[in-house]
């Protein structure tokens, strides 16, 4: 299957991808104090019936995982980074949300994610969902044609790991299209030059994961999907799909 999507297919991806950030944002409205994660599942499994999308993430089975995944989203709260089940927990005042949302329309998939604070917020925090916010933004401004995929990933990580935050070891981003994770691999770190030439009509998911400290590493818990940080310090994860254009980039999962 060619990485490479003509402009009718990326507009496709498009409307995928604008019922995710619909989504995304009915759940950050809804998300409060004592509103739990599977409360939360049902507003973006709602959001997704309306406008006749498949959710991406429920039942999806990679070969590493024992069990499907059992929701619409992903929810990590705190020092959960990723791949977090939308399960009875009941949000507490100043916890760390990540959310992650992917979604088909007529068989094209766009995904995004994204971290805010529930109630109070410390500054500590604020300034780590900053940080991986300004990560995806600077890793989206280099998805240009004539770049490397080693561009890409020095924009995501260098700056990030200079200002002390650790990166989620062995994940990043990923090709999408027709199915949710394919080629090429999108590292949130690398160096300048390296790797393969950015072109025309390529469409990848950008996903930096920041840790507090400098410590990427990870264990899963028992539920076989949630990935925690090592050092049990908090996370942020923010995602956008992208195309990449003759004009520049275009972010697919926007309202």
């Amino acid at each position: 299957m060619s990485m490479i999507k003509t402009p009718d297919e990326i507009a496709m991806m498009r409307e995928a991808g604008r019922v995710v950030a619909n989504a995304l944002a009915a759940v950050r409205q809804a998300a409060a104090v004592d509103v739990s994660l599977k409360e939360l599942d049902d507003v973006a499994a709602a959001i997704m019936a309306d406008a006749g999308a498949k959710p991406a993430f429920l039942g999806y089975k990679p070969r590493w995982a024992s069990v499907p995944f059992p929701g619409v989203i992903c929810t990590s709260v705190n020092d959960a980074v990723v791949h977090g089940i939308p399960n009875a927990y009941r949000l507490r005042d100043g916890d760390l949300l990540s959310v992650d949302c992917g979604a088909f329309v007529e068989g094209w998939c766009g995904d995004a994610a994204q971290s805010f604070i529930v109630g109070t917020p410390s500054p500590e925090d604020h300034a780590l969902i900053e940080a991986t916010d300004a990560a995806l933004a600077r890793g989206i401004d280099a998805a240009r044609v004539g770049n490397k995929m080693g561009d890409l990933a020095y924009a995501i990580g260098g700056a990030a790991r200079r200002a002390g935050y650790g990166l989620l070891a062995d994940h990043g981003g990923h090709g999408i299209g027709r199915t949710m994770h394919a080629e090429p691999s999108v590292p949130n770190d690398g160096r300048p030059g390296r790797g393969i030439k950015l072109a025309e009509g390529l469409a990848i998911a950008i996903e930096p994961m920041l840790i507090l400290g400098g410590n990427g590493d990870y264990f899963h818990d028992e539920d076989e999907w949630t990935l925690r940080s090592a050092n049990g310090r908090r996370a942020a994860h923010s995602e956008h799909t992208v195309a990449i254009t003759a004009a520049g980039p275009v972010i697919l999962t926007l309202p």
